[in-house]
């Protein structure tokens, strides 16, 4: 098996270095992802679409990069090649070769330019961050001759041991990663590879060079198989790696899996683009077993970014094949922008299912000023704070550094944590993993108001996720744990609710039921995480917030209100995770709240949304994997959703979260942090949840006959289909009888003009007297020094007319009143009134 994997990596160099020797030019040609079944050879799709082949996308199988000249377009080219092959079939064998490999053509994707989006989660530079001694940091007597002892037996001499109080606390011996008694029973990552994706890893350092894996390494800024620090920042991924795998030596300090390989791969030091990012995540999937990933989109509380549906297709790619099969590990740092009232669920990588989300805690167990909350996060663990950092290695052959921190620090030490878990269960799957740490976090800080107990009897708190990691409870746990069974899922039908949110406190409340027999049919036992894609319209996206309730009681704050997010849009097919309902039951009704709380001029509409719940398969043996993603997957025609009930009242009180010890700061914003979660109050059910459901068809089931006759895009009102049918009779009824008296009153109304001229009467103002002609040869007639036109005996009115087709169009009572005219006329000359049809 390790030759064969020996191969895989030496082919994965084999491309990256002819990639290099090509590199992508942006400024010259459009370049373009390809997915191809495997019978289709990427050179003859290249000779089809008049393209050149870039190359593989690292370990997605069948996916190429092909470019074109700027000048052309891949759908104008793709649409002319299929006119051509309908009009004309040079030969049976040509065709047949050009159709397969236009069939052969599973899915197509436009690659951006590169661009540096993705950014180190460093920690912000806040005054409460203070590194100088304290008073407070005295150590505790038996803590101390513990530590000694431990190194004693280990044989640990790295001179900065003592100052790691992540590893060994002993000022509060409670607050550590609970490490050392693993390192004692011989648990010390041996066997695993840990991927550091970040801006380089200081293969030279007498630290990291013992354990370097360069099989596992590429540089995909300089495009180089040694991914170097170059510039005057590379220093982040050193220090990550430090975190994890620093060996047990003489310089600086100790990883949390000191025994455990680490690979160095660059991205975050030049702009990339999608095809680098892809790769990067799946770079010797089965060499690497942890991608550790301390970065992401902007933490400033304005940007709602996530990864391109190529590099998502990498992450499932990584699940799915990595290991073995078993699933590659991403663990991700929740972010560094809480004092910009930054939220994790609006980064679409911490935010994915397929990471293990972390904040950060300080040496006293007190949460990161800086530490960003949310629904995804799933644990924290130590970095930065009250005085204090993360001591670790630094760029150089001998370099430590006493001040790595934030979020970015925390992300790594639960990489070597899942090092150790692997070095004792390798054949744990990626979704075992995370059983693990939500079943063995540690609860902190309880009495914050910020903690749910969850029906599975655990407890959540969005600020924690499910509590601090304890290394040694998680390994422990990962002996005795049975595996799971494979993933499986369901989604809902997409729910059309397209109402206006109401502003202020109020919320925009949406529901749909989910039934034992639907999550059968989906073949889906047990409830791990809960995603909803929602589409809503607003002139501030800043203003809304969004809430999960789920049948169980449980609020997932899905989205808060950010004071700097000015963006004149709302949500587009964006998709919020929760991890706080794992192990709930997921039968019953699952409620959206969408709030506009901000009173202002800026208003929105809540569009659709579809819930997606994923968990265990009830059958194992039976699930299918789930399906590479594309950009097409949220797609849905508007009309064809399936009617939401919906109504609105007043939402849970939202408060502020508790006060840190470090929250006296200045933050720059207008208002309150994000609420906390807190048990709402209760929101009265006035409204019959949605029928069940088919995830298959989405369509409700009607329940009669009759019934199924009622138009689905027809208002609810929150009552049964039965009162609908006779709601909408009454109103037809009444519509007819309106409409009849609306003509009753306007033939009345033409009728009192004609019989009775005086009751109402236009006039025009005429200036030049010779622009009249008289109709009858009478003279004209001069009232207060002005012509004027009164009493017209033809109408433009067009009702009831039977006159003949030759002459002007007239009903009868103008008819009438021309004769009437006619007659007064003869009976006084010179004195005839003038008509003049306006």
């Amino acid at each position: 098996m390790r030759i064969a994997g020996s191969i895989a990596v030496a082919l994965g160099f084999l491309g990256a270095a002819t990639a290099s020797l090509h590199p992508r030019s942006s400024d010259t040609r459009d370049f373009f992802a390809l997915h191809l079944d495997d019978a289709t050879s990427p050179s003859h799709v290249a000779q089809l679409l008049g393209a050149r082949h870039e190359g593989p996308i690292g370990e997605l199988v069948g996916h190429h990069t092909f470019s074109l000249p700027r000048d052309q377009n891949l759908d104008s080219v793709l649409a002319d090649l299929k006119q051509k092959r309908k009009l004309k079939r040079r030969s049976e064998s040509e065709s047949a070769i050009h159709e397969d490999a236009l069939d052969g053509i599973l899915w197509s994707h436009r690659l951006d330019a590169p661009r540096q989006r993705l950014h180190k989660r460093l920690p912000p530079h806040l005054p409460s961050v203070d590194l100088t001694p304290r008073a407070d940091k005295k150590p505790e007597q038996a803590a101390v001759a513990a530590q000694k002892d431990i190194m004693s037996t280990l044989d640990i001499r790295d001179p900065i041991f003592k100052e790691q109080w992540h590893l060994y606390n002993t000022v509060r011996p409670e607050h550590s990663l609970n490490v050392t008694g693993l390192w004692l029973e011989g648990v010390t990552g041996h066997g695993v590879v840990t991927a550091i994706i970040d801006d380089g890893l200081d293969l030279h350092s007498k630290d990291l060079s013992p354990n370097y894996y360069p099989e596992g390494s590429w540089d995909y800024n300089a495009h180089s198989p040694e991914p170097l620090p170059q510039l005057v920042d590379d220093r982040h991924g050193t220090r990550c790696a430090g975190e994890v795998a620093a060996s047990k030596n003489n310089i600086c300090g100790v990883g949390v899996a000191y025994d455990s390989k680490i690979a160095g791969i660059r991205i975050l030091s030049a702009p990339i683009d999608d095809h680098d990012e892809a790769e990067s995540l799946n770079y010797a999937f089965q060499h690497n077993d942890i991608y550790s990933c301390s970065w992401g989109p902007m933490d400033d509380g304005q940007t709602m970014e996530g990864p391109g549906v190529l590099i998502r297709r990498a992450m499932v790619n990584g699940v799915q094949k990595g290991r073995k099969g078993k699933g590659s590990v991403f663990v991700f740092a929740a972010g560094n922008g809480a004092p910009y009232g930054d939220n994790c669920n609006f980064d679409g990588y911490t935010n994915s299912i397929y990471s293990i989300t972390v904040g950060a805690i300080d040496w006293r167990g007190k949460h990161g000023v800086y530490s960003e909350a949310c629904s995804a996060q799933l644990v924290v663990t130590y970095s930065t704070g009250s005085g204090e950092a993360i001591h670790t290695t630094d760029v150089g052959a001998n370099q430590c550094t006493p001040l790595h921190g934030g979020t970015s620090a925390a992300g790594p030490l639960v990489a070597g944590t899942s090092a150790l878990v692997l070095s004792v269960r390798p054949d744990l799957t990626w979704r075992d993993v995370q059983y693990l740490f939500v079943e063995t976090a540690v609860p902190v800080n309880e009495k914050d108001g910020s903690w749910q107990t969850t029906s599975s009897g655990r407890k959540f708190s969005h600020t924690w996720g499910f509590g601090k990691v304890d290394a040694y409870a998680v390994v422990q746990r990962a002996r005795e744990w049975e595996l799971v069974k494979p993933q499986a899922w369901f989604h809902s039908p997409w729910q059309r609710v397209h109402h206006e949110i109401p502003q202020g406190q109020k919320g925009l409340i949406s529901r749909y039921t989910v039934t034992a027999d639907q999550l059968k049919e989906a073949n889906f036992e047990r409830l791990e995480h809960v995603t909803v894609t929602m589409n809503v319209n607003h002139t501030r996206r800043g203003d809304l917030s969004v809430e999960l309730r789920s049948p169980g009681g449980v609020v997932s704050h899905l989205s808060v209100t950010r004071d700097r997010d000015e963006e004149p849009v709302g949500y587009v097919d964006w998709t919020f995770m929760s991890v706080a309902h794992w192990g709930e039951s997921a039968v019953g009704v699952w409620t959206v709240i969408v709030k506009d709380t901000e009173v202002n001029d800026f208003s929105g509409v809540f569009t659709d949304w579809r819930l997606n719940l994923w968990g265990e398969a009830i059958d194992g043996d039976n699930q299918p994997l789930l399906p590479l993603p594309t950009e097409h997957d949220d797609d849905h025609p508007f009309e064809a959703a399936h009617v939401a009930t919906t109504s609105i009242e007043p939402g849970p009180v939202q408060t502020n979260p508790p006060a840190g010890p470090e929250d006296h700061i200045d933050r720059p914003m207008k208002k309150p942090p994000p609420p906390k979660p807190t048990d709402p109050s209760p929101v009265e059910d006035v409204v019959m949840p949605s029928p069940a459901t088919n995830a298959t068809n989405a369509t409700a089931s009607p329940t009669s006959t009759d019934e199924s006759k009622l138009s689905p895009y027809l208002p609810s009102f929150g009552a049964s289909k039965m009162t609908q049918v006779w709601i909408y009779a009454s109103l037809g009824m009444i519509i007819i009888f309106c409409i009849g008296l609306g003509i009753y009153f306007q033939i009345s109304r033409l009728k009192r003009r004609r019989t009775n001229p005086h009751d109402d009467y236009e006039f025009e103002m005429i200036e030049d007297e010779d622009e009249l002609q008289p109709m009858t040869g009478g003279s004209r007639t001069r009232r207060g020094g002005e012509l004027y036109n009164a009493f017209a005996g033809e109408s433009d009115d067009e009702v009831f007319s039977d006159a003949d087709d030759d002459g002007p169009y007239r009903d009868r009572l103008a008819n009438v009143q021309e004769e009437d005219e006619d007659a007064a006329e003869k009976a006084s000359p010179g004195t005839g009134l003038l008509s003049e049809k306006r």
